[in-house]
């Protein structure tokens, strides 16, 4: 195998590990693309890691989703809505620059990473505040809101729906995990759907990265299903402070 795809499958390996937990894996998989290949354009670079992305998280739902059962309606609706407003947000790329949202993305994790620290026994135990009818109705806003947001702009979409499933239902963090591996399967799909009929996947660096990818995704839910919620949340909380990171980065550069 030569040394790009080498290069792309471990780190497609480690996307799949720390998405299937957390969330956040773009932000390991997606730079190896363009480092690997820094002239190819960049939506055939964005569909070959969606097109990977897909297969490991489709095999992490599975997994997870096994073990800890969810309320079928409110996933479900979460799901659908993200689904329908990840084509939205995309449409808007064309009207606005998304490069605008980056500070509001940036205050959004340091609220959410203040927010988990201040609180240790967050996501700890499954607690639903919500009527199940209240609670489906929240989570399709959820869906909705970041649907349009990973369509739009993206960074962080799976650890933003982890945390808003802790805090807003009350999930613990392993079902949280569960729920938000449904939702961003959905706006995977909702991408792929513009990205291969537009011709941008690689299909031979996708298909070696999806199988990767679904490598780490195995370790990662094992790893998540074995420690428990507070393992979690733990690599939630680094997940985030890599994105802020990431973040502050870029505004700097800016």
């Amino acid at each position: 195998m030569d040394t790009p795809y080498l290069f792309l499958a471990f780190f497609a390996f480690l996307a799949g590990l720390v998405d299937s937990v957390s969330g956040g894996g773009g932000l390991i998989q997606l730079p190896a693309l363009l480092v690997a290949f820094p002239t190819a354009p960049v939506p055939l670079l964005f569909g070959t890691n969606k097109f990977a992305s897909m297969f490991g998280t489709a095999v992490a739902t599975v997994r997870l989703c096994r073990a800890q059962p969810l309320p079928a309606v409110t996933v479900g609706l979460a799901a659908a809505a993200a689904f329908i407003f990840s084509f939205f947000g995309a449409r808007c790329v064309s009207l606005l620059d998304p490069g605008l949202l980056r500070p509001l993305v940036a205050v959004a994790l340091v609220l959410v990473l203040i927010y988990t620290l201040c609180r240790p026994s967050l996501g700890d135990l499954h607690a639903p505040k919500l009527s199940p009818h209240k609670q489906a109705f929240v989570a399709a806003g959820i869906g909705a809101v970041l649907g349009f947001y990973d369509g739009f702009f993206g960074p962080g979409t799976g650890s933003f729906i982890l945390f808003a499933f802790v805090a807003l239902l009350g999930f613990d963090f392993l079902r949280a995990s569960a729920s938000s591996k449904v939702i961003n399967l959905a706006t995977n799909i909702a991408a792929l759907c513009f990205f291969i009929p537009e011709g941008y996947v690689r299909y031979d660096l996708g298909i070696v990265m999806a199988a990767a990818n679904i490598l780490g995704s195995i370790v990662g839910t094992h790893l998540a299903l074995s420690k428990g919620a507070r393992f979690v949340r733990a690599l939630f909380i680094v997940v985030v402070i890599a994105l802020l990171a990431k973040q502050i980065s870029q505004l700097s550069l800016g």
